[in-house]
């Protein structure tokens, strides 16, 4: 078998690190609500799964929020409260920048993500550009198996090649069980390992 010809990255927890706690804080700080109650309307009650399964867009959401908190909550807002939660995972950027392979990412997340991660989180770009897929888009999620074959189907490969990864075991077997080769990612040092042996970096890279 030759190397991937494309890799798919999952997003939080891999290209980027993410925390619940600033986006709350940021939302309960713009909106006025208290971070309890950010937290139970936006996490507990379902609705952000229901904004990662396509239930709603990116104002839909934060309309809905707005509804349920009491107070005004902007697009803008949301977006500023998810750029608080991330920060770019520099080592597996430098990774991603040096592959022989096409990139893209699919996330477990909303539109509200998708249509603004180069304001987000601007290192991803413009590696990521025009290649960002979600949960939402397609309203199925991760490690249901149809959204990977969907996902490559939309770029143009194969399943067998790509070379998904996830920093979630659960995530990367869906993967496999749609065809597609996967690694569990666990930090940037074993990722690097993998993508050597899969002739993917130079050895100096």
């Amino acid at each position: 078998m030759g190397a991937p010809a494309l890799v798919l990255f999952d997003l939080d927890g891999v290209l980027a690190h993410y925390d619940h706690g600033p986006r709350l804080r940021t939302l309960a700080e713009r909106s006025g609500a208290s971070f309890e109650a950010v937290a139970t309307e936006l996490f507990d009650s379902g609705l952000e799964r229901a904004a990662d399964l396509g239930d709603y867009d990116a104002e839909g959401q934060m309309q809905e929020l707005s509804r349920r908190l009491g107070v005004p909550v902007s697009v803008q807002d949301g977006i500023a409260a998810r750029a608080a939660s991330m920060r770019a995972d520099e080592a597996v950027l430098g990774l991603a920048g040096a592959l022989r392979a096409e990139v893209a990412i699919l996330t477990n997340n909303g539109l509200l993500l998708r249509d603004h991660l180069p304001e987000i989180c601007p290192p991803l770009f413009p590696r990521f550009a025009d290649r960002v897929f979600c949960s939402a888009q397609f309203r199925l999620a991760k490690p249901d198996p149809e959204i990977y074959l969907r996902c490559v189907a939309a770029l143009g490969f194969a399943p067998e090649q790509t070379l998904f990864i996830d920093d979630k075991a659960a995530n990367a077997d869906g993967a496999r069980s749609a065809g597609l080769m996967a690694f569990h990612f666990r930090h940037a040092d074993g990722l690097r390992a993998e993508l050597l042996a899969l002739n993917l970096l130079e050895p100096d890279a």
